[in-house]
């Protein structure tokens, strides 16, 4: 058995305030070498797929996983690497990129509330709602010019981030009265990290796929994207939806405590197979005797 990663550092629940300086994008590995990084994972992709098991059969609570990242973080490996050998019945991953003509003429939450997950599964972002308070934030335009709201709904920027935040805490708090717990990750890289991820994906053909043009163009505004994601997070942060800043240089480090992260809220859960009653019980014994003799006159 593991020893449990201690993530209080990187937890925020509303109760102190996240600053984006004061957070370490590069920690001491929590595993000795890459045998002992696949034995961790594979301990925690068992313990999440059992527990996620019982959230089906259970049918109650749901959750709701949200990665926000800068490019190149590392949100689609995380993902993968973290729920590979889960029942796919039970995880559902939505990723949300551009906006379409028909999200457009829709609320700001409408395409990804269509998504949430239903009671006994785990649904994961890639990206989220979240990206309305950041590269909107960042590209006021998008608001002004391709966002269909009222001109005089958005005079005021600043008001309308506010209103936006309240918007997803009231979301986020709905989404907890509801049995639908929500748990929200930053992956946090540094620019000298990302700037190496970009390269990497230009010298190896296979990655280049990956790359684009406008990647460079938003490392431009790195400065106003760290500033986006501080207020969000303090705007956002609760007990009942609480953000975890993982730092994010060290990929195999931060799919770990990723894993710890979901298995302890997972843990927290009050959570138990349907119980059988004594009838029912009588029941599943006289089906297994005829299965039994069944087998037995086939065999013969």
């Amino acid at each position: 058995m593991h020893t449990p990663i201690d993530l209080s550092p990187f937890h925020y629940d509303g109760s102190r305030t996240f600053s984006i300086k004061g957070s370490p994008t590069l920690l001491p590995a929590v595993y000795s070498d890459k045998k002992d990084y696949k034995d961790l994972l594979e301990e925690y992709q068992k313990e999440i797929d059992e527990l996620q098991n019982m959230m089906y059969a259970h049918d109650r609570y749901g959750m709701l996983l949200i990665f926000q990242a800068m490019d190149a973080a590392g949100k689609d490996g995380t993902i993968r690497h973290v729920m590979s050998g889960i029942n796919p019945h039970g995880v559902e991953v939505h990723a949300f990129k551009k906006p379409s003509e028909l999200e457009l003429d829709h609320d700001f939450m409408w395409r990804t509330t269509c998504k949430l997950p239903p009671r006994g599964r785990i649904g994961i972002f890639n990206r989220s709602y979240y990206e309305e308070v950041l590269v909107v934030r960042v590209h006021p335009v998008i608001i002004q010019q391709y966002q269909r709201i009222p001109p005089e709904l958005i005079q005021d920027l600043d008001a309308v981030w506010q209103q936006r935040y309240e918007d997803i805490r009231n979301l986020e708090l709905y989404c907890y009265r509801n049995g639908i717990r929500v748990v929200k990750f930053f992956l946090n890289i540094s620019k000298d990290e990302q700037r190496r991820r970009f390269i990497s994906r230009i010298d190896r053909p296979s990655k280049n796929w990956k790359f684009a043009e406008g990647d460079v163009k938003e490392r431009g505004h790195w400065d106003a994207y760290m500033q986006a994601y501080e207020d969000a997070i303090n705007a956002t942060a609760a007990p009942h939806a609480p953000w975890y800043v993982i730092p994010g240089d060290d990929k195999k480090n931060m799919r770990l405590m990723v894993s710890e992260a979901i298995l302890q809220h997972l843990r927290q859960l009050d959570m138990h197979y349907p119980r059988v009653d004594d009838a029912r019980r009588a029941e599943l014994q006289r089906f297994k005797h005829m299965l039994e003799n069944e087998e037995v006159s086939t065999t013969n």
